[in-house]
């Protein structure tokens, strides 16, 4: 099955690195203009070149902080103005926080609410209406496995995820009666700058490649992801071929999470 997305227009924050980088690099070759958003003008920079590549139509570097209302009011404004309206909405933008919950602070939980969360909140808040009156819409909020089964020292991640999943079920009965489709996509281990972070981070005398393949073995597929497979379950959801899903949490994990 080919998927094509020509003549359609996204936005996926966080769309600079990893799995929003690949998600871009997908939709672009489908065919959509895309805008990827992220903080770094830099990064952005660098990502819009490779997007170019491979891209069909128009590609956007917009830099925004998710975090901050008046950023995404921006963001979305620039986007319009580069592409005439936004079809597909991914809320991608967000960080693994976690630790003991007595440890986190008010701030640590309004920080990760805010990157997350709100961020969702307020660009469907901004989308939703031009998708409803078009009768075409796709939202895809990329969440994690312990938005579903949440372990200890999981927060504020995993609270913050768990919310997404509901506010997309909300959204995606508000949004079926105009065909705007709004899906969740559950990340299990996956390769990505987040992987090389902690690589970084914990720094095992071992090499990255090795480190991968050993994380990877407690997946029942005895792997992990390749940020690419992510992508292409993304540029289904965002399709016509998947004209008949809403209102789903779809793990992309390996078999890993314990909850269906």
């Amino acid at each position: 099955m080919e998927i094509r997305l020509d003549g359609r227009s996204a936005l996926i924050t966080g769309g600079s690195i990893g799995l929003g980088l690949a998600m871009a690099e997908r939709f672009a070759a489908s065919g959509a203009d895309v805008a990827i958003v992220a903080r770094s003008p830099e990064t952005l920079a660098e990502a819009k070149r490779q997007v170019e590549k491979g891209a069909k139509a128009k590609v956007a570097a917009i830099s925004a902080d998710v975090a901050k209302a008046a950023d995404i009011r921006r963001a979305y404004d620039e986007a319009m103005s580069a592409f005439g309206k936004i079809d597909i909405f991914v809320n991608n933008a967000g960080q693994s926080t976690r630790g003991p919950s007595e440890e986190i602070t008010d701030e640590m939980w309004q920080a990760d609410l805010d990157l997350k969360l709100f961020a969702q909140i307020r660009f469907s808040r901004l989308v939703f209406p031009q998708m409803k009156q078009r009768r075409w819409g796709r939202i895809i909020a990329v969440l994690n496995i312990g938005a579903k089964a949440p372990g200890a020292d999981s927060a504020p991640t995993s609270v913050s995820r768990a919310a997404q999943m509901a506010f997309t079920k909300v959204l995606s009965h508000e949004g079926a009666p105009h065909n705007v489709l709004v899906n969740s996509l559950h990340v299990g281990v996956i390769v990505s700058d987040q992987i090389r972070r902690r690589y970084d981070r914990e720094r095992p005398k071992v090499g990255f490649e090795q480190y991968v393949a050993e994380a990877g073995r407690g997946v029942p597929m005895g792997r992990m992801g390749r940020a690419e497979e992510f992508a292409n379950i993304a540029c289904f959801l965002a399709s016509d071929a998947a004209s008949y899903v809403t209102g789903c949490a779809i793990n992309v994990d390996g078999g890993r999470s314990p909850v269906v």
